[in-house]
C-alpha cells in the first residue's frame, strides 16, 4: 500500500486512517445493523492483513480499497433511500457508494477512483470476475471472502490464526451466521427478481417456502431462443 497516507493500527492491523475513511465508517455504522457493520469492518481489516503481504497488491490505493470495503454491504440497508426493488443488492451498494463519494469525497475522487470503487463492490460476490481486476478490487474481494471462510479459505494461506483472532477480538462476530443467513432469505422474499442469476438464490432455494429459480434461470430464458433460431 501506497506510505503516502497516514494510518493507525485496528485490530493489529495496520490500516489507512484518513478523515473520509472515517466518515465512511459512521456512514456504515448508522446505516446497518451491528453485525452486519462489524463484518465490513472486519472485510477491510482482512483485506489489508492479506494484501499487504502480496507484491503485486502493494501499490494500490488504500483509500479506495478502504471505501470498498467498508461500504461494499450498503445494499443490505434497511434504509429505504439506499435499496431498489429492481437492482441486485451488490448495485444498490455500489450506487451508494458512489453517491457518498460524490457527495463527501472532494475533488480527489475523479472518474477513474469512483469507478474502481465501484467494479469492487458490483464484483465482491464474484471472486471469479474480481480477481482478475484492479488490485482494490482484488484486495478488497480477498478480505470479504475471509470474512466467511476463515483463516481456512484465505487466499493462499496469507492470514494466520492469530491474527485472524486479533481482528475478532476487536470486531467480535455477533452472530454474523444467523444475519447473514436473514438478509439472505429476506432479498428472495422482497426482491426474488434481483437474486435468480446469483448467490442469493441458493439461500432462497434451501431456506424460503415457495422460492424456485425454475423458470428464471439463464437456461429458461435462452434455450426455447436456441430451438426455435437452431
Amino acid at each position: 500500500m501506497s506510505s503516502a497516507l497516514p494510518t493507525r493500527v485496528y485490530g493489529g492491523v495496520t490500516v489507512p486512517d484518513t478523515p473520509l475513511i472515517r466518515s465512511a465508517l459512521e456512514y456504515a455504522k448508522s446505516n446497518m445493523k451491528e453485525p452486519l457493520y462489524n463484518h465490513v469492518v472486519r472485510a477491510w481489516l482482512f483485506g489489508f492483513a492479506i494484501a499487504d503481504k502480496v507484491p503485486a497488491l502493494q501499490d494500490r490505493d488504500g483509500e479506495v480499497h478502504s471505501i470498498a470495503a467498508i461500504l461494499h454491504d450498503l445494499g443490505w440497508s434497511d434504509t429505504k433511500e439506499l435499496v431498489t426493488q429492481d437492482k441486485r443488492f451488490e448495485v444498490d451498494g455500489a450506487n451508494a457508494a458512489r453517491e457518498f463519494l460524490k457527495r463527501e469525497g472532494g475533488n480527489g475522487w475523479d472518474k477513474h477512483r469512483l469507478q474502481v470503487v465501484w467494479d469492487a463492490i458490483a464484483l465482491h460476490t464474484t471472486a471469479s470476475l474480481a480477481w482478475h481486476k484492479e488490485a482494490e478490487v482484488v484486495a478488497t474481494s480477498y478480505g470479504i471472502g475471509t470474512d466467511f471462510t476463515g483463516v481456512e479459505g484465505a487466499p493462499m494461506g496469507l492470514l494466520t490464526q492469530a491474527e485472524y483472532d486479533a481482528v475478532v477480538r476487536e470486531v467480535p462476530r455477533l452472530g454474523m451466521k444467523d444475519a447473514f443467513k436473514e438478509v439472505m432469505c429476506g432479498l428472495c422474499r422482497t426482491k426474488p427478481a434481483t437474486t435468480y442469476d446469483n448467490q442469493c438464490s441458493e439461500w432462497g432455494e434451501k431456506y424460503v417456502e415457495g422460492y424456485s429459480r425454475v423458470g428464471h434461470r439463464n437456461i429458461d430464458r435462452v434455450e426455447p431462443g436456441l430451438e426455435r433460431l437452431g
